[in-house]
């Protein structure tokens, strides 16, 4: 008995490990609670940061790009789901909830789709947004 509490405690210590190294949630404490407020960034300023760095800088292009896929499958799953809804039961109520839940179920599945066009599990994106963030740190 002892032996399977041990597994599952090797088992869960492992999966929080591992948790641990791809989060890195004590490096990212200073942007989450920065000193001083990060300086208002533009498109502009994200495409400078790009243009300067050649490791992360693809990837957040990649991860910009992919999150446009989240955006418009929101816009589409909200108003698809939201019409129908509209033209079928004429409920304002039912309307306004197929619309707020079918724009997540669209958002949902425009990020997966992104996900896999862009082959995204293979990138780090957090770690170039958090770079990004170091660099707008210093840059200001």
């Amino acid at each position: 008995m002892s032996g399977t509490q041990e597994s599952s405690g090797g088992f869960w210590s492992g999966f929080k490990d591992y948790f641990a190294e791809s989060f890195h949630l004590n490096d990212y404490s200073k942007i989450l609670h920065p000193e001083k407020p990060l300086p208002h960034w533009d498109s502009s300023v994200v495409e400078e940061f790009i243009a300067s760095d050649p490791i992360h800088g693809p990837t957040l292009r990649t991860a910009r790009e992919a999150a446009k896929f989240g955006v418009v499958g929101a816009a589409l799953g909200a108003v698809v789901t939201g019409g129908n809804a509209w033209r079928w039961s004429k409920s304002p109520h039912g309307a306004a909830l197929s619309f707020a839940f079918g724009g997540v179920f669209g958002f949902t599945l425009g990020a997966e789709v992104a996900n896999h066009w862009y082959a995204l599990s293979r990138q780090n994106t957090l770690e170039a947004q958090a770079k990004f963030f170091e660099w707008l740190q210093k840059r200001a």
